[in-house]
């Protein structure tokens, strides 16, 4: 299973498509659809991304690797599938905040794990409120760069507790790891420090 999954790695960092669903056909007697993604890929974006951790690989790759995994998952386990995630509704949002990247990165990865979300762009607090509620979100993740947009989650919260939903929210961005008590002063409930961790932490969160 090593192998594959560094077989498939590698197939990724070189964004070569052809042979990742090679990897995946040679893998179709071994495995379900199912197990490929729990097993491979969701393994293998986690080992990029310790990647890019340690500073071996680039944030260019990450963000393809991400893709290619969806457009995979997309066609092995197709919206409404019901092998994908059983999950509460979740969702993700740049919060009052000009940098796309993170997001789209964690949208990629969950999405690449079978996951399924909302994803609502950026917004302003009362925009987002009002999405969730009409969604009906349990989960939610907000991804920010700058310091301003990581304090406004706070008012996120209280505006959410005020119209009486209850929303685990999941925090991430440059703020949060420079001040790793920063997501409890705001009243998150989790923070992820890479895009990797997110599969995990929602997973914990939705059980």
């Amino acid at each position: 299973m090593s192998h594959m999954v560094n077989e498939f790695s590698n197939a990724l960092l070189a964004i070569d498509r052809l042979s990742v669903k090679e990897i995946f056909a040679d893998s179709s007697d071994q495995m379900s659809s199912t197990a490929f993604v729990e097993d491979v890929v969701v393994n293998a974006l986690e080992q990029i991304g310790a990647g890019w951790e340690n500073g071996t690989i680039a944030l260019s790759q990450i963000y393809m690797s991400g893709r290619i995994c969806e457009e995979l998952v997309d066609e092995l386990l197709p919206p409404g599938d019901p092998n994908r995630k059983d999950q509460p509704k979740a969702a993700i949002t740049v919060l009052n905040d000009y940098h796309m990247l993170g997001k789209g990165i964690v949208y990629s990865l969950l999405r690449a794990g079978g996951f399924d979300l909302l994803d609502y762009g950026r917004v302003d607090v009362d925009e987002l409120v009002q999405r969730v509620a009409a969604d009906g979100i349990r989960i939610l993740l907000i991804s920010t760069l700058m310091l301003p947009s990581a304090l406004l989650v706070k008012a996120v919260k209280e505006k959410l507790a005020d119209a009486g939903l209850h929303v685990k929210i999941v925090v991430g961005g440059a703020p949060f790891r420079f001040d790793d008590q920063l997501w409890r002063e705001v009243g998150a409930h989790a923070m992820c420090k890479t895009a990797s961790e997110a599969v995990s932490v929602i997973t914990d969160l939705g059980k």
